[in-house]
């Protein structure tokens, strides 16, 4: 399963409740990367360059890290990836890897928020968590690289018939119940 959503509309949270609640494993590309430079694999070393600059990490370092990930045994009785496809050339690598794993995309989760909600939300967050990185200008921009890059993967999934989608607004009880409910009729 992939779970996708805009910045701010509960990705997280929801897939740690869907891996708890389903029992697979939820499969996160910032942890993958977090915990490659934290164990300075060969990869994590790479892949920090990027991140220390700011700088999205490339494609054939996400894509190997993701690779890797996927071929471990816990995932062999289903897992829930975060963060990952985000470009249609990271769909077709999904492929590759599902097949060579013998693994099949069961379904796309796709959590839909209104931006100015989100907005709302994610300045509110910002304001708690003290950041002053996620000011208006910048969600907004994130928002905008969401749609721009989301757009072609979520349509790659929706011509396969497996995208659900579930309004990622409300308390995260109710979210998780509308996910819970589209996750039987779509299983």
């Amino acid at each position: 399963m992939l779970i996708i959503g805009p910045p701010g509309s509960g990705k997280g949270t929801q897939a740690a409740r869907i891996s708890e609640r389903l029992g697979v494993v939820a499969i996160s590309t910032g942890d993958i990367f977090r915990d490659n430079v934290k164990r300075e694999t060969s990869l994590g070393v790479e892949a920090k360059k990027f991140m220390d600059a700011g700088d999205f990490v490339p494609d054939s370092v996400t894509n190997s890290m993701v690779r890797d990930r996927l071929a471990a045994d816990d995932v062999r009785e289903g897992f829930l990836l975060d963060g990952y496809p985000r470009t249609a050339s990271q769909v077709a690598e999904l492929d590759d890897i599902l097949r060579e794993n013998d693994l099949e995309l069961d379904v796309v989760l796709q959590l839909t928020a209104d931006d100015e909600e989100l907005v709302k939300r994610l300045l509110g967050r910002a304001k708690l968590d003290g950041r002053s990185d996620d000011n208006e200008l910048v969600i907004r921009h994130r928002l905008g690289l969401y749609h721009d890059q989301t757009e072609v993967v979520v349509s790659r999934y929706d011509e396969r018939g497996i995208v659900t989608k579930v309004d990622g607004i409300g308390s995260i009880d109710d979210v998780t119940e509308r996910v819970m409910a589209a996750l039987k009729v779509a299983s």
